[in-house]
């Protein structure tokens, strides 16, 4: 009889069950393991059977790599995995949370919070699609998106990977899965993993369960909540996402009552796997086993054993897989991790390569590198910036309103720290891990889109930060000035005090005191907005973290557009009032509340608050 495993045409259940008994328990566990590619060797990759490898953030073939070059280096990896005695191909996985974003010269999207303020759940599919070309142009199947976690405090290092801090809304956007993966057909088996096609990639929705609701917003903190709303507020859009077929879903760093997840055999298999069905894998954060003792990568023995055996399925290690490798095969000889675990485990990860077709079509498919960066991808990421925008506040008197500005007008002021810099504009997670200042990809920044749209007798002035002198004899027609916060992830945003960084409410003072001011905010999150400044500008735009395309700002301060974004998290007033969210009415006092936002229409009135 022929290796069922490799015939196309037979049940996915039965080719996982020909292979699954023809590996090895060392092969076994390989599967179950995922590695950074920069320890990823060739030979480790077939003679221990890697189940998975990929790029942590900013882990590139090299500085300025394109798309091309990254499936040059997949496509070996890849070949690799295919001369392993099954011949069982590995997937690629990368951190395509906003766009490919590690490709330089991809598409870059807003952050999640600024596509939460357009409430567009098509949107957000389209973005899936491209984001699912761009991912498999580059030769990867695998992206860490989308993020549904309920972000409950700004001062969070992850809010702007939140889509909101409303659960509802965040369930509309859990359509980034269909984006992705493709469209399930009609009667897919509930919880059942599904990928359409070679356009398509494997989506994780992470981060299981409750990262967003943390005390005090402290990254891998612990989120202190009765089940109950545990399920209501932070699982529910799980369900969305198992519902449209996700393949994968990623543990949480954090606690819930003081159990890590990444340890919590209740939350991991008695919820996730059996009452919610879900038939796809687990996997594990980056170098999450090493947080489960203290101090971090102590006990490694215990850390695997208990992450294991609570239903994680794929480790991320990423680094020190011949440890874990050899502590893991240990675990399973003694009988502390069972078999009957191991191999639960690896059906899951063979399901998923199975349904992703990675078996028929294990390398790049290079006819998708014209499709990179193309102009319908670009319109779509500037549509998006476009109706993120949240327009706060528009005029000093209500009844004359300041925007839109005028193209056509004499001389412009341009300044602050963020109009000009597209690493800034595009925020953590940019050809980086936490992202950087300067031209680190393609794009457009906000002075360049400016100056693109003004009239040709229109004098555009940029400086940084304007002297007394720039002011002196100029007479500005009005000013537009960018600021905001520069780029950080994780615990590395975590931020009690969220005032605008870099001396931006000074910058803006300073500027608002000789010409009519608009504030455009490039953030990811709420920041403190004193009174005494809000009063001095005369327009105020959230233009959150808007990505590669600037001109989706100019496209609507100019009027070519109009103001749809509506804020997807309060506005508070002090940090002492946080967490401030829906939810808590009885002390629910905001500067601006969830799903505010002002739009040219009604000059002023709050937006509609449907489906908020």
């Amino acid at each position: 009889m022929g290796c069922i495993y490799k015939d196309p045409n037979a049940p996915v259940e039965s080719r996982i069950k020909d292979l699954l008994c023809r590996m090895t328990l060392q092969e076994k566990i390989g599967q179950m393991t995922q590695i950074e590619r920069s320890v990823a060797t060739l030979s480790a990759i077939k003679h221990r059977c890697i189940g998975s490898v990929l790029s942590g953030g900013g882990s590139n073939p090299f500085y300025k790599a394109n798309s091309a070059d990254w499936a040059d280096m997949i496509d070996g990896f890849q070949n690799a995995a295919l001369e392993s005695r099954l011949g069982i191909p590995l997937i690629y996985g990368v951190d395509a949370v906003h766009g490919n974003n590690n490709v330089y010269g991809a598409t870059i999207f807003p952050h999640n919070i600024g596509v939460g303020a357009t409430r567009d759940a098509d949107l957000v599919r389209r973005i899936g699609e491209v984001t699912a070309l761009e991912v498999r142009a580059s030769g990867a199947h695998y992206a860490f998106a989308p993020c549904v976690a309920i972000s409950r405090d700004p001062r969070w290092g992850r809010c702007y990977e939140s889509y909101s801090e409303d659960t509802e809304v965040v369930r509309k956007m859990t359509s980034l899965v269909t984006g992705l993966q493709g469209q399930p057909p009609e009667g897919h088996p509930k919880g059942y993993p599904f990928l359409a096609g070679r356009k398509n990639v494997i989506a994780c929705a992470k981060h299981f369960v409750g990262d967003g609701g943390t005390d005090y917003g402290t990254n891998e903190g612990d989120t202190i909540i009765s089940y109950d709303d545990l399920e209501r507020i932070h699982m529910a859009p799980y369900l969305d996402c198992i519902s449209q077929g996700v393949c994968t879903i990623m543990a949480s760093y954090s606690s819930w009552n003081g159990i890590k997840l990444h340890a919590h055999h209740f939350l991991l298999t008695e919820i996730l796997k059996d009452k919610l069905g879900f038939k796809g894998f687990v996997i594990s954060d980056w170098e999450a086993l090493d947080r489960l003792c203290v101090p971090r990568g102590s006990n490694y023995r215990q850390c695997i054993m208990s992450a294991v055996n609570a239903g994680i399925d794929m480790v991320m290690v990423p680094f020190r897989f011949e440890l874990f490798l050899g502590e893991f095969l240990s675990l399973v000889e003694s009988g502390e991790i069972p078999m009957s675990r191991i191999d639960d485990a690896v059906e899951r990860i063979l399901r998923v390569k199975f349904v992703a077709g990675i078996f028929e079509h294990p390398l790049s498919d290079r006819s998708l590198l014209d499709v990179v960066r193309c102009k319908p991808h670009r319109e779509l990421a500037r549509a998006a910036v476009r109706k993120s925008l949240v327009l706060l506040k528009n005029g000093k008197d209500q009844k004359i309103p300041f925007l839109p500005l005028d193209k056509n007008t004499k001389r412009i002021l341009v300044a602050g720290t963020h109009a000009d810099d597209l690493g800034y504009q595009c925020g953590g997670w940019t050809a980086t891990w936490e992202g950087k200042s300067g031209r680190i990809t393609d794009g457009t920044t906000i002075l360049d889109a400016i100056k693109e749209v003004v009239g040709s007798e229109t004098e555009v002035t940029y400086e940084l930060i304007p002297s007394p002198e720039t002011f002196a004899g100029q007479n500005f027609s009005y000013a537009v000035v960018a600021v905001g916060e520069a780029p950080y992830v994780q615990t590395g945003g975590d931020d009690p005090e969220l005032k605008i960084p870099l001396n931006g409410a000074e910058l803006v003072s300073s500027v608002a005191d000789q010409v009519p001011t608009l504030v455009i905010l490039i953030t990811g999150r709420p920041l403190v907005l004193e009174p005494w400044l809000l009063e001095k500008i005369d327009a105020l735009v959230v233009a959150w973290l808007p990505g590669s395309e600037g001109q989706g700002i100019t496209d609507v301060i100019f009027g070519d557009y109009g103001f749809h974004g509506r804020l997807p998290a309060t506005w508070f007033k002090s940090v002492d009032q946080l967490p401030l969210h829906i939810g808590n009415q009885d002390s629910y006092d905001p500067l601006f509340p969830f799903g505010f936002g002002l739009n040219y229409e009604n000059k002023g009135d709050l937006n509609s608050t449907d489906d908020m």
